[in-house]
């Protein structure tokens, strides 16, 4: 039997475009400031969905990608990610196109050259296990651009 997992969020908003609000993550209790982003004519200075969704994205392959490899046993030493939404406005239409997602992970200075294919090649499937990806498959397209070092 299946089991359900639910993750309440609260959003609180004041004003139109020049507004601001915050949402509440009723497990974690952390809080994220809200506002339209300047290229939207907005007042800037808080994240927005746009960033949200590229953040949601970015942590979901990296935890799951710490998650595989810890699994199988792979050297790694590090891992730092960094992602680009890209969103297409067309007149007042906007669409959220792509994510780039681009890790950067450091194996130890021991790794064996098949523990460092491994790494590589998980590293481009990665984003195949996140939950957070395969929500918006087929509507963002999702990129993912590794480099893979080696400890010296």
């Amino acid at each position: 039997m299946a089991t359900l997992h639910e993750y309440p969020v609260g959003v609180s908003w004041s004003g139109g475009r020049d507004g601001h609000g915050s949402v509440l993550n009723d497990h974690s209790k952390t809080k994220i400031d809200l506002a339209v982003p300047v290229e939207f004519q907005g007042a800037g200075g808080a994240s927005n969905p746009e960033e949200l969704l590229t953040s949601a994205i970015a942590s979901c392959y990296t935890i799951t990608f710490g998650i595989v490899a810890a699994n199988r046993k792979l050297p790694i030493q590090s891992v730092e990610v960094s992602a680009t939404g890209v969103v297409e406005q067309n007149g007042a239409a906007l669409v959220y196109r792509q994510i780039t997602i681009k890790p950067k992970i450091t194996v130890t200075a021991e790794a064996t050259e098949d523990q460092v294919t491994s790494t590589k090649d998980m590293a481009h499937r990665a984003d195949s296990y996140c939950i957070i990806t395969n929500a918006v498959r087929g509507k963002v397209e999702v990129i993912v651009d590794p480099e893979i070092l080696r400890a010296s």
